[in-house]
């Protein structure tokens, strides 16, 4: 028996990423100097990979201090204000691809912070503690945001003074609606509390499709780095509809033994931080271990 085999077609980069993969490709080819990428352009070792063999050199914060007059690209997650004060201080040429989604985010927290901050009010995010796009919008409150990730994380909130939440772009609608009840249950009488709802739906949406997806296959292989966060919530949703579910980094860790019993459907899919390629690349070898010609 040979397993029918398919690809997610609503699986891969999203705008925000494809934008910033774009951005670097124009540079790298054009005439120019060296380019070097604030962090890793996308959680995925491979396509990092793939734009240093065309001469995208990574750096971090201490790396960025380090040069002087270079071109810097900042990467869909956005970058804090004191980092945009750094590169020019150092006259660095910048390739800005913020992904236009957090650019909108980061101004609404800072519109928000300069009216909110007089009433001695607070800002909340909804959010991953450290991730680059978090560090971003807490920048613009001076640091003074409040990042909840996990439930013990409400109790830095003084409910007895104003609060205005916001969400990571990537974060789960349904926590972020959690949360929202969780603090408006708390709020001491009388006391403003407010909302934004900042989740990009070009991500949030995929979490139903790739259960459905998952739902629809014997066998699903998820491809995505190891980094990536949103790799780990679609992963776990994936999971959800089907347990026959293998997480995977690279065609390479693909076995034969992964796929016994023999599934008669094989779905490959995977997060906004996995290129097309590398799930086509999987299904390649899917094929080669089962010398299926196409």
């Amino acid at each position: 028996m040979t397993p029918i085999i398919e690809i997610d077609q609503q699986s891969g980069f999203c705008f925000g990423v494809i934008n910033a993969i774009k951005h670097a490709e124009r540079e790298l080819a054009s005439d120019a100097k060296e380019l070097y990428c604030l962090g890793d352009i996308v959680h995925n070792d491979q396509e990092v990979e793939r734009l240093q063999t065309k001469g995208m050199q990574t750096i971090d914060y201490e790396g960025l201090k380090q040069l002087s007059g270079k071109r810097v690209l900042f990467r869909a997650h956005g970058e804090p204000p004191q980092v945009y004060s750094w590169a020019k201080e150092r006259n660095i040429e910048l390739v800005d691809a913020t992904c236009p989604v957090v650019v909108r985010l980061q101004k609404q927290i800072l519109k928000k912070y300069t009216e909110i901050k007089p009433l001695d009010g607070q800002i909340v995010i909804y959010g991953k503690k450290g991730h680059a796009e978090v560090n971003g919008l807490v920048g613009q409150t001076n640091g003074e945001a409040i990042v909840i990730q996990t439930a013990e994380d409400i109790e830095a909130v003084d409910f007895g003074r104003p609060v205005a939440l916001f969400s990571q772009t990537t974060q789960s609608l349904s926590g972020f609606h959690e949360l929202i009840e969780t603090l408006r249950d708390r709020m001491q009488p009388g006391i403003r509390f407010d909302y934004q709802d900042t989740i990009c739906r070009q991500v949030s949406n995929r979490m139903p499709h790739i259960k459905e997806f998952a739902s629809q296959h014997e066998l699903i292989f998820f491809v995505a780095g190891p980094k990536s966060s949103n790799g780990k919530v679609l992963y776990a949703h994936c999971r959800q509809s089907n347990e026959r579910t293998i997480f995977v980094s690279s065609a390479s860790e693909v076995t034969r033994e992964m796929l016994e019993p023999m599934p008669k459907t094989i779905g490959i899919c995977g997060a906004t931080s996995t290129p097309k390629w590398q799930m086509e690349e999987v299904a390649a070898r899917i094929k080669s271990l089962l010398d299926i010609q196409d």
